[in-house]
C-alpha cells in the first residue's frame, strides 16, 4: 500500500479541478462523492476502509483529495455529498452557514514539526512547539510551508500567530503543494515543516527527515466527517452519504481505522462520538 495509488485509488480519485468527472456521477446513486484531505489519502487510510464499505453497502466512494480548505468549497459548491476534512474553526463556520449538517467527530492523530538531521534551528526535542517556530524564524531557517489553506496549512499559520510571528522571513516558502509533495521538497531542501503524523509515517522511510517537535498538545489533529446540506442541492446522493457517515463511525468503521497501521505503528484513533 504505502505510497503506491492502488487499482482501487486509481479509479476513485479524481484530479483537483476536473469536475466533468463529478458530474458523470452527480445522477449514480451507487456512487458517493467524498471531498476529503490529502492526509487521509496520502496515509493510505482510504485504500484500506473502501473496499470494505462497498462490500457491505454496495456504494462506490469517489475520492476528491484537496486542502481542508478546498474540499469544504467544493461542498459549498454542491460537488460532493460529503466532507471529511480536518480544521475544526473552518467545519464549524462551513456547519454554521448551512452548507454541512450532521457533522461527527471521527477520528485524530497529531501534527508534527519535523527537520534535517543537521537541525541548523537547534529545535530537536523542544516540547513548546511555538518556541520552535520562534527559533526557526530568528535563525531564519528554510521553512517550507503547503500554502494551500489546507487544514495543515491553517494549523500552522494558527502556530505562528501564537508565536507572534509574522511569516514572511527569508527562508519561508509557500509552495501551494499537498502534504506528500511538500515533505519530499522539504527533504531535499534540508528544510523543515509540519505534517500530520499519518502522512508522515506514510512518507518517512524515503525522506532524509526526522521529527523534531511531537506531543504539544496544541499538535492535537482531529478529523470530523459532514454530510453536505441536501435542501441546498437537488444532485446529492444524500441516502449514499447517510450510509457512508454512519458506517464510518460504526464500531465496525471504527476498528478499521485504529487497525490501520503502517512499519507496524496506528496512524489514526477513531474518535467516534
Amino acid at each position: 500500500m504505502n505510497n503506491k495509488i492502488s487499482t482501487f485509488s486509481a479509479m476513485a480519485v479524481v484530479a483537483l479541478g476536473s469536475f466533468s468527472a463529478t458530474n458523470v456521477y452527480a445522477d449514480d446513486a451507487s456512487v458517493v462523492r467524498l471531498a476529503t484531505t490529502t492526509s487521509t489519502y496520502h496515509s493510505g487510510l482510504l485504500d484500506y476502509i473502501l473496499p470494505v464499505f462497498k462490500k457491505d453497502s454496495g456504494y462506490e466512494v469517489q475520492v476528491l483529495a484537496a486542502g481542508t480548505g478546498k474540499a469544504l468549497k467544493m461542498g459549498e459548491n454542491g460537488d460532493v455529498d460529503l466532507v471529511m476534512t480536518h480544521a475544526p474553526k473552518a467545519e464549524a463556520d462551513f456547519v454554521e452557514k448551512g452548507y454541512g449538517i450532521e457533522p461527527k467527530a471521527l477520528m485524530y492523530n497529531d501534527f508534527v514539526l519535523v527537520g534535517p538531521k543537521a537541525d541548523p534551528a537547534h529545535i530537536h526535542g523542544m516540547k513548546d512547539v511555538t518556541a520552535a517556530f520562534e527559533k526557526m524564524a530568528e535563525t531564519n531557517a528554510t521553512f517550507v510551508s503547503r500554502g494551500d489553506d489546507s487544514g495543515t496549512n491553517k494549523k500552522e499559520l494558527i502556530l505562528w500567530s501564537q508565536a507572534k510571528i509574522e511569516p514572511n522571513f527569508g527562508g519561508y516558502k509557500a509552495v501551494g503543494q499537498g502534504m506528500g509533495p511538500t515533505l519530499n521538497m522539504t527533504s531535499e531542501l534540508q528544510a523543515y515543516t509540519l505534517t500530520d503524523r499519518g502522512t508522515w509515517l506514510a512518507y518517512q522511510n524515503k525522506l532524509d527527515l526526522e521529527i523534531m517537535v511531537e506531543g504539544d498538545k496544541r499538535l492535537f489533529n482531529p478529523y470530523q466527517v459532514i454530510l453536505i446540506n441536501p435542501e441546498r442541492y437537488n444532485n446529492l446522493n444524500t441516502k449514499g452519504a447517510q450510509a457512508f457517515s454512519d458506517w464510518l463511525v460504526s464500531d465496525k468503521g471504527q476498528a478499521l481505522i485504529n487497525s490501520f497501521k503502517l512499519s507496524g505503528k496506528q496512524l489514526f484513533t477513531a474518535d467516534a462520538k
